[in-house]
């Protein structure tokens, strides 16, 4: 089925999908839509993609890694655990990133649709252990691993929760605060708690 033009078709209709999705919700979108703004007959975006969740596949496993894209030697300093966080945020800019459909369909259709889910955990997963590693460059002594885990674990939460709400006006979550909660907390002895 693929004429003259075929390469680019294929683009064409994956950013007409990834406009249409962030813009109005996977669900409220119908394909003819899609087709008719990405300029192709309906039969073409289904010879390319038999089925409409074949096209939010698509741009998630195109259009959003899942590997942030950080070195941790560019962002850890040794011995700042604050602004090596905080470098780490503005380095992913998570919710600053080209493709809307980072803040919008991945937060938004999360609960409706198992290949977004898995695709925020994997994501998710990633930079964790990516804040884990800035973590250890940063820090002037060995970090307990669980506590490690956990101070990541928190801040990347943030991460999410500030790429999410750029969605919509308002209140941004202040992630250098949250930076100098996490190291404070990291640098600070252990708390345990009795319950005898």
């Amino acid at each position: 089925m693929p004429g003259t033009g075929a390469p680019d078709a294929r683009t064409r209709i994956l950013d007409a999908a990834e406009e249409l999705f962030a813009g109005d919700g996977f669900d409220a979108t119908p394909t003819s839509r899609i087709a008719e703004q990405a300029g192709v007959a309906k039969a073409l975006l289904f010879y390319y993609f038999p089925r409409k969740d074949g096209l939010l596949e698509a741009l998630i496993a195109e259009r959003l890694p899942e590997q942030p894209m950080c070195r941790v030697g560019s962002v850890a300093q040794r011995g700042d655990l604050t602004g090596s966080l905080v470098r780490l945020a503005r380095a992913l800019d998570l919710g600053g990133r080209k493709s809307r459909v980072l803040r919008a369909v991945l937060f938004r259709d999360l609960g409706s649709h198992p290949s977004v889910l898995a695709h925020r955990f994997r994501l998710r997963t990633a930079l964790v252990e990516l804040t884990e590693q800035v973590l250890d460059a940063a820090s002037p002594f060995t970090l307990d691993r669980l506590r490690r885990r956990q101070a990541a674990d928190t801040y990347v939460s943030l991460m999410l929760v500030e790429a999410d709400h750029r969605r919509f006006a308002g209140v941004l979550p202040d992630l250098a605060a949250a930076a100098s909660i996490v190291s404070r907390a990291l640098a600070g002895p252990a708390l345990g708690f009795s319950l005898g």
